[in-house]
């Protein structure tokens, strides 16, 4: 039989047993009722995935019973019975809410096609809700992966901007994060179901960019066969993410400007100007401030988008995330290839606590799925990480910048024993306070991020 459950609601026997018997025939499970108590209890008992309501109940309105429905079960599709003689009631019933009405006496034909069309709607409903409930759950930053102290702080921000539509700049290294840091602000803002719509201006040739971010209209120039919609248009109601928006040219970054003081485009060709309505985040491997002060970027342009700025630090000034974010791609990579891996060897996480990440996160990610796949054990040992050739390029570095590593690192365990304080810290490394507050100040470090304790880690989370 076919797993689709149909609820009848009737206070005619005649019309019950009619539809019973047909909707069986069609090999659909069926329940009946023949008033609103009975109705409600068969849906508090079963999940359906179609109500018949009769317009007319003789003790109670049809239209009054569906709309309580569909208020406590919005992706239960219904669809009306009624009389000839009611079918303006029944148009009211699709205003409010109703997928459809068949009139009485009905045919096979009519009936099993609303039937049918009701089904594959409300499946659609679900598929819809099911793919928008991962994408939230996967671009939520509540489910951003970072303890560090640092991390927590960015997140905090996110939280505090997400819900307005000021321009976010975000600042980071090559594989920090900085697109999903711009997919959770979206996705956690009153936009997140209109689109997301992302590029990288530095990977578009210049000559083409402007054609991607306005589109251009038929006739443009010699191969502009049809008019193009640009990604400023696609956005609209929803964000644009422009990664790496210092490699813009000066005569786009006036556009943009235009863009963002009008809030309106015009396509290459085009005469008219048109308004969009898009939150506009941008996203920088390079100092944005430098690039003005060598003139390479416009002073007003860079006021524009620096409303709102956010620093992601590079892995290796993040290096207690490590494990949390090794352990959660190896999850998901022995997830996805049916591997029984337990986790890493001490030596593995000590190796890529050691190491500095160049390539930050998405290099992590890599060099773990490289790992997933290549090993026969059932735990990631440092062989499984790394060649021996860029374990020795990367973990040995010069003495100046050891030292400076080993400071900071010690000041930071030194505070976290201490919980922030600074005579007791003193105490144990058996120096001057004097001496440990000269550390403090030359590696920025502030001790009241050490004074409570830590809290456990959830590594169920997405990555970043």
């Amino acid at each position: 039989m076919s797993d689709e459950k149909i609820l009848v609601i009737d206070d005619d026997a005649n019309i019950l047993e009619v539809l019973q018997m047909r909707l069986k025939s069609w090999n659909y499970h069926v329940t009946i009722a023949r008033d609103s108590k009975e109705a409600k209890t068969a849906l508090l008992t079963t999940s359906f995935n179609l109500a018949v309501i009769d317009l007319r109940l003789s003790e109670e309105n049809g239209i009054k019973l569906m709309e309580e429905i569909i208020s406590n079960y919005p992706n239960l599709p219904v669809i009306i019975l009624t009389a000839h003689g009611s079918i303006e009631s029944a148009v009211e019933a699709m205003r409010r809410g109703a997928y459809s009405y068949i009139t009485k006496p009905f045919n096979n034909e009519d009936l099993s096609l609303h039937i049918k069309n009701a089904l594959e709607k409300q499946l659609l409903t679900k598929e819809i809700e099911h793919l928008r409930s991962q994408l939230d759950e996967q671009n939520n930053f509540k489910h951003i992966i970072g303890n560090n102290k640092r991390m927590q702080e960015i997140l905090e921000r996110v939280s505090k901007i997400a819900k307005t539509d000021c321009t976010v700049s975000i600042y980071g290294e090559s594989g920090t994060g900085k697109e999903l840091i711009a997919r959770a602000i979206h996705y956690d803002s009153n936009r997140s179901k209109n689109p997301f719509v992302a590029t990288n201006c530095g990977a578009i040739p210049e000559g083409l960019l402007e054609n991607e971010l306005f589109g251009h209209v038929r006739g443009a120039y010699t191969d502009a066969h049809e008019s193009k919609e640009g990604l400023f248009s696609q956005a609209n109601e929803g964000t644009i993410f422009l990664d790496e928006i210092g490699n813009t040219s000066p005569a786009l970054q006036i556009k943009l400007l235009r863009v963002l003081q009008e809030r309106e485009i015009k396509p290459i060709g085009g005469t008219k100007s048109a308004k969009v309505n898009v939150r506009v985040i941008v996203a920088s491997n390079t100092d944005l401030q430098k690039a003005v002060n060598e003139g390479k970027f416009r002073e007003d342009l860079f006021y524009r988008i620096h409303v709102v700025p956010i620093y992601i630090p590079p892995l290796r000034e993040r290096k207690d995330d490590i494990p949390l974010l090794a352990n959660f791609f190896m999850t998901g990579f022995c997830k996805v290839l049916k591997k029984d891996i337990k986790g890493f060897t001490p030596a593995a996480i000590q190796r890529m606590s050691l190491y500095d990440w160049p390539g930050n996160v998405r290099e992590l990610q890599n060099k773990v799925e490289h790992a997933v796949i290549m090993t026969n054990k059932n735990a990631i040992t440092p062989e499984d990480l790394f060649t021996e050739t860029n374990t020795l390029k990367n973990t040995f570095n010069s003495y100046k910048d050891a030292k400076e590593r080993f400071e900071r690192e010690y000041i930071e365990n030194l505070l976290k024993i201490s919980k922030g304080n600074v005579t007791n810290a003193s105490k144990i490394a058996k120096r001057y306070r004097a001496d440990i507050y000269k550390l403090i100040k030359k590696h920025n470090i502030d001790p009241e991020n050490y004074k409570n304790s830590f809290t456990a880690i959830n590594i169920e989370k997405i990555s970043i």
